[in-house]
């Protein structure tokens, strides 16, 4: 069987579209002569009729509707397959990978996917979420190109600029034992309850981050945001969340409040950066993406807890 070329599937799709021979001809600039012969030849190498001729104009059989779906698909994707290859001439990467911290706000997050998937539709983001010191380490390795990080992270030796900040509030479900007490909490009753910590998957013999705020002994530690805030929703234990994330659960009485003595009333403010390192080739999206970062977090606003007040 002789090759299938683009231009039959072309010319293919120009007759259906078109309406006739004569029309698809004119759009491909070829004599009508050369659109029938590329469809007799399309017809006998696919082994079914694409066209009942018997009318006027030719109109497509019931395998010739199934066919022109993938006809379509084809030349599509080699448009597709043509758009990347001039996006690399025009200095555009093959992909970015960006990993980026568990405490980010997901609002400024979705935003720059959003608009960089309308900017940049042909590259590849490849997006992986992390916790800690995982973050650093996986630029450092160069698994992901740019990276999101909290100030614990092992940053030595990569670059980093400033993005925003995320205030972290002691919290508890309204029917955990801790909601009840009065001000400022000691610290001897705090480690009477568990403690729910955020803290690193396992990282193939990575040195992990220290532990933060960490003052209970009875932890339960998660590697997932998610998990934590659901483990204090459920009354489990206390523990530091952003304050972006428990806003809502606060202004409803889902989570309360609390105030460990050992700590000022909005102590736990985390400075949080794009990292990447020095050798990184920053192409026309890995630019763009680092410019709108900053002006994404500059424009969406990092809600801030109001002032602590003891029941």
């Amino acid at each position: 069987m002789d090759a299938i070329t683009l231009e039959q599937l072309r010319a293919f799709v120009a007759v259906v579209e078109e309406g006739s021979f004569s029309a698809a001809a004119r759009r491909t600039h070829r004599v009508q002569s050369a659109v029938s012969q590329a469809m007799a030849a399309l017809e006998h190498q696919l082994g079914h009729a694409l066209f009942d001729r018997t009318g006027r104009t030719p109109t497509l059989t019931a395998r010739g509707r199934v066919l022109l779906v993938h006809a379509r698909r084809v030349t599509a994707q080699v448009e597709e397959l043509k758009a990347v290859a001039h996006g690399f001439d025009a200095g555009l990467e093959p992909g970015i990978s960006l990993v980026v911290d568990a405490l980010f706000p997901v609002r400024a997050l979705t935003a720059a996917c959003r608009d960089f998937l309308r900017r940049f539709p042909m590259v590849p983001l490849r997006l992986h979420t992390e916790t800690l010191n995982a973050v650093a380490m996986m630029v450092h390795q160069g698994i992901c190109q740019l990276g999101i990080t909290g100030p614990a992270a092992n940053t030595a030796g990569l670059e980093a600029s400033f993005l925003t900040q995320v205030h972290m509030v002691p919290v508890v479900a309204p029917d955990h034992p801790l909601a009840a007490v009065r001000g400022r909490i000691r610290r001897a009753l705090l480690e009477e309850h568990v403690q729910v910590v955020l803290s690193e998957r396992a990282s193939g013999g990575a040195t992990a981050s220290p532990d933060q705020a960490v003052v209970s002994p009875l932890t339960w530690r998660v590697v997932d945001l998610a998990t934590k805030h659901a483990l204090l929703l459920g009354g489990l234990g206390w523990g530091n969340l952003p304050y972006h994330l428990v806003a809502r659960d606060l202004a409803a009485r889902r989570l309360v409040r609390i105030q460990p003595a050992a700590w000022a009333a909005n102590e736990h403010v985390l400075s949080l950066s794009v990292v990447h390192r020095g050798d990184l080739h920053k192409g026309k999206a890995t630019s763009w993406l680092l410019e709108h970062l900053a002006t994404l977090c500059a424009q969406v606003e990092t809600p801030t807890p109001r002032r602590h007040r003891g029941k």
